[in-house]
């Protein structure tokens, strides 16, 4: 995985201070979001014509790095 550390940042005058690509308001989340719901890293680019592939991966690298906090995430699982 590449040093995103470059290419996300976070300022709270930019997006209420949620993690961004530098010089872009396209939020981290909003990547993942988008990659979530199935769309592809070229249909991603094709719509946000400032990002490329090391943004998306750079949005990646920093959401693994946040959940390898020693945080307990409660998910809700429904039995059947």
């Amino acid at each position: 995985m590449g040093d995103y550390r470059e290419m996300v940042v976070s300022n709270p005058s930019v997006m209420m201070g949620k993690p961004v690509i530098a010089g872009t308001r396209i939020t981290v989340e909003l990547i993942l979001e988008k990659l979530a719901a199935g769309e592809t890293v070229e249909q991603i680019l094709d719509a946000h014509l400032r990002l490329n592939q090391d943004a998306v991966r750079a949005a990646l690298g920093f959401a693994a790095e946040a959940l390898r906090a020693d945080v307990i995430y409660p998910l809700e699982t429904t039995s059947r």
